[in-house]
């Protein structure tokens, strides 16, 4: 009888042995992270004023970036 239970012991071990070494691995370099987006709230509350330092027209309140900086008009003197 105790060589039931025992064969048993083993054949659940096995089972479990073999679902550990099946699971997959991530690797981290692969890892994409995704970038946030902002929902329009934020987006409104985060606009730089004239005179500020900006990348493109979407980070400007008046949504013209010219020479790297927020301008009022679209022909800056």
């Amino acid at each position: 009888m105790w060589h039931l239970k025992l064969c048993a012991v083993l054949m659940m071990c096995l089972l479990l042995l073999g679902q550990v070494e099946g699971s997959p691995v991530p690797q981290l370099s692969s890892v994409k992270r995704r970038l946030r987006r902002m929902t329009p709230f934020w987006r409104g509350v985060s606009l730089r004023p004239i005179g500020a330092s900006c990348r493109d027209d979407s980070e400007c309140i008046t949504r013209l970036c010219r020479k790297r900086r927020c301008s009022l008009s679209v022909a800056q003197e």
